[in-house]
């Protein structure tokens, strides 16, 4: 039996949406990040992220004189970071001294990541689409790294092991991701 739905209206609810940090330089080289939700795989060839940021943030600016940016993706043990990497401005605060974070230079663009997060993907912006209130870049993936200890044994990223920070937009909170529910393009074979 089905239940009824409510209505919530035009919102921007949708889950999971993750809790990145968008890494970027400013003018003097100063490396800044910020916390972006509103992102996600956008191709498959060639490979790219789509970020969307508003005019107002420091990292737009960044983005849009260094044409390239990272994203750093946190492990649940990293989730006051990220979230003070949101709530603070690049312009007032050096938010790796102030989270005792590594800002590491990228190998394939010109922008930092954060170290002590396990995935980092390097991209350079090949795109950028004015939509409303945001702006939306594509950058191109040129390369992604991965701490070893969350790779599983075929090289790839494990979920389970990344344990990446998602946010929940209506309630505006964080959460981990559940447990492991079966294996994609397989599952729903035995239907």
């Amino acid at each position: 039996m089905s239940q009824a739905k409510k209505s919530l209206g035009a919102k921007t609810i949708a889950f999971p949406v993750p809790a990145w940090a968008i890494g970027t330089y400013d003018a003097e080289g100063k490396p800044n990040v910020m916390t972006a939700a509103w992102s996600g795989i956008c191709c498959s060839r060639p490979p790219c992220m789509a970020v969307s940021l508003r005019q107002a943030t420091s990292t737009y600016g960044n983005m849009v004189a260094r044409q390239a940016f990272t994203i750093s993706i946190p492990s649940e043990n990293h989730v006051r970071e990220i979230d003070h990497i949101g709530v603070v401005s690049g312009r007032d605060v050096d938010k790796f001294a102030a989270l005792g974070l590594t800002a590491a230079r990228a190998e394939h663009v010109d922008a930092p990541y954060i170290e002590e997060f396990p995935v980092i993907i390097e991209c350079k912006v090949l795109h950028t689409i004015e939509i409303g209130l945001h702006t939306q870049f594509i950058g191109e993936i040129l390369d992604v790294k991965v701490d070893e200890a969350v790779l599983d044994d075929k090289g790839q990223p494990d979920a389970g092991k990344v344990k990446p920070v998602v946010f929940s937009p209506g309630d505006r909170a964080y959460h981990g991701l559940g447990e492991f529910l079966g294996q994609a393009f397989s599952i729903g074979r035995e239907k």
